[in-house]
């Protein structure tokens, strides 16, 4: 597989149970795979968020991150889901950046009887295939027929 570098979208940095027990699920099981995972929360550490102006130094490093990434990976949980990761999946749309979405939460967040979230959120992702695009496990992630696997190894 060729070495990739991976844009990690997620609300999980915001919690400290949720940073050091799920995130790291989602890191690991790609850098098994060997993707070199850009996660916000732990490339902003070095940021001192006490002082004036760290918001936009935050913003401004995860552009950066989201312009040199391969591919988008989003976790796309909540209702409606995080609005700084919708932020970020509209920027990886911008820039036409492959795309790929995580949801495990059951609950439906759309009007559309096709997608499970606002049919927006899928604008990145080849309509005719979405759901090879669409993860609701973690050990998806390396399933050979899915998206992100095809990817992974092209």
């Amino acid at each position: 597989m060729s070495s990739k570098t991976l844009y990690l979208a997620s609300p999980y940095g915001f919690s400290e149970h949720w940073r050091s027990k799920l995130l790291p699920d989602f890191i690991n099981k790609f850098e098994s795979m060997g993707v070199e995972v850009l996660e916000p929360f732990s490339r902003n550490g070095n940021i001192d968020f006490s002082t004036s102006g760290w918001a936009n130094k935050v913003a401004c490093s995860n552009m950066s991150d989201l312009r040199q990434s391969n591919g988008f990976f989003a976790i796309v949980n909540g209702t409606p889901p995080d609005e700084g990761v919708m932020v970020e999946l509209g920027i990886a749309i911008a820039l036409e950046k492959p795309i790929f979405l995580f949801r495990d939460d059951f609950r439906k967040c759309t009007d559309s009887d096709e997608y499970p979230l606002n049919l927006m959120i899928f604008l990145g992702i080849p309509s005719d295939s979405w759901k090879d695009f669409y993860y609701s496990s973690i050990d998806e992630f390396d399933c050979e027929n899915k998206a992100f696997y095809k990817w992974l190894i092209n």
